[in-house]
């Protein structure tokens, strides 16, 4: 059984993340919504989540580009339910949320059947392949975009993307930040029902049994909407220290 390993970088408690951000950050701890009277006049909520494991299969292939499902070594796209996914990074200063402009942020999981590219496991062997990996760099408003599939489940781990943040080549001084996205237990059962999913019987793990979503997973659920043939959702990152 393969499982990712164990978490590093520390957890803030809600109390702590609440005395950062203020009512503003109640409110997203609490659902990601403001009130409704406060939305035209105050910014979408930037978040301080806790870092987590990249676990073993980060391969810093350097490939930019925001369409994740294709192969550049044989052309091949990955099926699957299409995400489009956007990574709002913000630095904290001041208890204000500044947009961070030129962080390279990466994003790679696997495909539909649990499959990681380019690495070399007992399950498989896909060293060479380069799909469903990639980064972007952050705009004037610290967002990156990316067209990516739902992925797929493996034994020993709840579904989840990885995704890590490092400093513009202009900062003063350098930094890394490394976590993962979850999905909600009942939209997973329901993508898993049908093709390409189908098929590979009930999945092992859910959220709540695995032991690194435990560790703060709760913070980093990302919220999708239905978009054309798939769903879109917007992850904000709030670091601090850069």
């Amino acid at each position: 059984m393969d499982i990712d390993d164990n978490p590093r970088g520390s957890i803030l408690t809600r109390r702590e993340v609440v005395a950062l951000l203020g009512a503003a950050g109640y409110a997203a701890l609490s659902g990601y919504r403001l009130a409704p009277a406060a939305r035209s006049t105050v910014r979408p909520p930037c978040v301080v989540r806790p870092e987590q494991t990249e676990g073993p299969y980060f391969v810093d292939e350097r490939l930019h580009r925001s369409d994740l499902r294709t192969d550049p070594t044989d052309g091949s796209v990955k099926p699957g339910v299409p995400i489009g996914l956007t990574i709002l990074v913000s630095r904290m200063d001041n208890a204000r949320c500044q947009p961070v402009a030129g962080a390279q942020v990466d994003v790679w999981h696997c495909d539909h059947t649990g499959v990681y590219s380019d690495v070399q496991d007992p399950r498989f062997n896909t060293v060479g392949k380069k799909f469903l990996r990639g980064y972007q760099v952050t705009d004037e408003q610290g967002r990156a975009q990316f067209t990516t599939i739902y992925p797929g489940w493996y034994e020993g781990r709840t579904v989840h993307i990885h995704f890590k943040i490092r400093s513009p080549s202009t900062a003063r001084r350098g930094f890394e930040f490394t976590s993962q996205l979850y999905f909600d237990d009942t939209l997973s059962d329901r993508i898993y029902a049908a093709a390409p999913y189908g098929g590979r019987g009930a999945r092992t793990t859910r959220n709540e049994m695995d032991g690194i979503y435990r560790r703060g997973g709760s913070q980093l659920l990302l919220e999708l909407v239905p978009q054309g043939a798939g769903y879109a959702g917007s992850f904000h990152v709030a670091l601090q220290g850069v």
